[in-house]
């Protein structure tokens, strides 16, 4: 017995060995995460956070992101689940064409995403026309907004899935399919939940990067503004100390969001 519990002693040692080098070398990374920050924020501490965050342009740019960053993340939820399913479950004539098309919004800097959107919606395309007709503005609107942010947070959600997909047992998906389950079923009963962590992360993701988004939401709206609108504007015409506000503002969302997905969505692995 003694033995026992020596040998469990020694292997709880080894593995917590094996977890320093990693261990140094992240905190590396993440001091430079969060080091700049907090230098930011000591620069910038005497700043009159309540009376930006009360003024009606401060107000009017959350209430912007607040409701078009859920809008565009549940955009790419429903189609982009189902395209990362597909790409991680088929083979057809031209998927790799199509991975690619999934990877362009990434590659392209956010300005050339926006400039590259009001091709097909901006105001004097057939698109953009056809919209204005209708009495829908595709640009300088909430929509438009909604459409830059989902064109450069999508990616993820569909990234982050695919992989979620592609480390579900298949052989796990064949069981359910001998148990009588239809291909939908089998999805929505087996390779989702499988898969809902990785799922989870391409929330968080794809909402992180739409409330964040600057470069295309300028092109296509760049009122009404946004919160990262907000903070340029407010950076160029009264400098660091004036955007502390809207800083932790968005901080203050991500977190809250992270927090939030977890608790209802994240599923702890297994030891």
């Amino acid at each position: 017995m003694s033995r026992a519990i020596s040998a469990l002693e020694r292997g709880g040692r080894s593995r917590r060995a094996g977890t320093v080098i990693p261990a140094l070398l992240g905190a590396v990374l993440l001091a430079y995460f969060v080091v700049p920050f907090v230098v930011f924020l000591a620069q910038a501490g005497s700043a009159d956070v309540l009376g930006e965050l009360g003024k009606p342009a401060m107000r009017d740019a959350i209430a912007t992101s607040l409701l078009t960053a859920p809008v565009s993340t549940a955009i790419a939820t429903v189609f982009g689940v189902p395209l990362a399913y597909v790409l991680s479950r088929r083979r057809f004539r031209g998927k790799r064409l199509v991975e690619a098309a999934v990877l362009i919004p990434l590659v392209l800097p956010p300005i050339v995403g926006g400039a590259v959107l009001l091709t097909v919606v901006g105001r004097f395309t057939p698109i953009g026309a056809a919209a204005a007709m209708l009495g829908v503005s595709l640009t300088d609107s909430r929509l438009g907004v909604i459409l830059a942010q989902t064109f450069v947070a999508a990616p993820f959600l569909v990234i982050t899935a695919r992989a979620g997909f592609d480390d579900v047992d298949r052989r796990l998906e064949e069981a359910a399919r001998t148990m009588g389950y239809g291909p939908l079923e089998t999805a929505r009963r087996v390779s989702l939940p499988l898969a809902r962590n990785a799922i989870a992360a391409g929330i968080v993701l794809t909402f992180v990067r739409a409330v964040g988004e600057f470069g295309a939401t300028m092109m296509i709206a760049y009122n009404p503004r946004t919160v990262p609108t907000r903070i340029w504007v407010t950076f160029v015409s009264r400098g660091t100390e004036a955007i502390v506000p809207a800083t932790l503002t968005l901080v203050g969302i991500t977190v809250a969001v992270v927090a939030v997905v977890q608790l209802l969505v994240w599923r702890p692995a297994g030891r």
